[in-house]
């Protein structure tokens, strides 16, 4: 019985992605973006079941979070800190993130990230010895669409 594998040009090649931030009407090419991760933490209640020893565990909702490393060129979440300072109001964004890899056999995925917040963030920095300045971000966001999903690869579904 024969085996059917992945081909190696079908992993997605990690740099190929973009990713725009819709901030108050104006959209961003976060093009200086290293690297980004958004996760979904399912929230968990244990419940007791008569006659089990042990627990079952329910859903009770989720949270959505990320992080990201930018080149330290762009002023943008500064300001939007700056703002939250002065005034108390916090601004919400949206992130859209494409992976696309033409060689790919996997096609295209767009994850749209609805009601980010950023965490907090670098006011300023400098590195005498360093190469280039980067900064991490953390976020949270409150709804997500996957509004294109990847093909499945050939021999990925088997029933």
């Amino acid at each position: 019985m024969s085996t059917t594998v992945m081909k190696a040009k079908d992993t997605v090649y990690a740099a190929l992605a973009t990713c725009y931030c819709d901030i108050e009407g104006i959209r961003y090419n976060f093009m200086q973006m290293i690297n980004l991760e958004a996760t979904l933490e399912k929230n968990k209640t244990e419940v007791p079941i008569l006659g089990k020893t042990g627990k079952g565990n329910r859903a009770s909702g989720w949270t959505g979070s990320g992080s990201a490393t930018l080149h330290y060129n762009q002023s943008v979440f500064r300001k939007l800190l700056e703002r939250y300072k002065d005034t108390g109001e916090d601004i919400y964004f949206t992130t859209v993130i494409t992976n696309e890899d033409p060689t790919s056999e996997a096609g295209m995925q767009v994850v749209t990230l609805i009601d980010c917040n950023i965490d907090g963030g670098v006011l300023a920095k400098f590195d005498a010895d360093g190469e280039y300045l980067d900064e991490d971000v953390d976020f949270t966001f409150d709804d997500f669409t996957i509004d294109t999903e990847f093909d499945a690869l050939p021999g990925f579904i088997v029933s």
